[in-house]
């Protein structure tokens, strides 16, 4: 496999605006669940089924998981996007091409790990309201709304990618 070019990509407004709203969204999981912990049930619910209704229990503890995981992927997000010239495209990356190709990946990286933190959040907000009593599990909307925030960006960003192979 040729070398591709490494490229040092500069930033546009769009992409420090979803930056910044990610790293809001990483700080406010880590806020709720220190803020809503001490008022939490010794069981609350820790899974739940495609319709969104809690099937799994636990203690309170396990309210940290949501976190944790949305964190772990944030960062793992952020450092992948470091290096673009790894990814898999649907073209040849040249020279010429690099920084096109680089600039649509990492933003669709960007949205991605934007979304996936909204999506922890939700789960972690709604487990505190089903744990209140305020709510009854995720609700029907749940899963159509993930499946929508990971596969529309990921369906654009392959429509414009092999338009630019053209």
């Amino acid at each position: 496999m040729k070398q591709r070019p490494i490229i040092k990509l500069e930033l546009t407004t769009t992409d420090k605006a979803i930056e910044l709203l990610s790293w809001i969204s990483i700080m406010a999981i880590w806020l709720l669940t220190i803020i809503s912990y001490t008022n939490l049930p010794d069981i609350i619910p820790t899974h739940y089924n495609a319709e969104g209704d809690a099937d799994g229990f636990g203690g309170k503890r396990m309210i940290l998981i949501e976190p944790f995981i949305a964190t772990v992927i944030f960062f793992g997000m952020t450092i992948l996007n470091k290096f673009p010239h790894t990814y898999n495209y649907l073209t040849e990356i040249t020279t010429e091409n690099a920084l096109k190709h680089y600039t649509d990946a990492t933003r669709l990286i960007r949205y991605l790990k934007l979304n996936i933190v909204i999506v922890f959040g939700l789960i972690l907000l709604q487990t505190i309201r089903h744990a209140n009593g305020q709510a009854d599990g995720l609700g029907v909307w749940f899963t159509p709304m993930t499946i929508a925030l990971l596969f529309i960006p990921i369906a654009y960003y392959l429509i414009k990618s092999s338009q630019a192979k053209k």
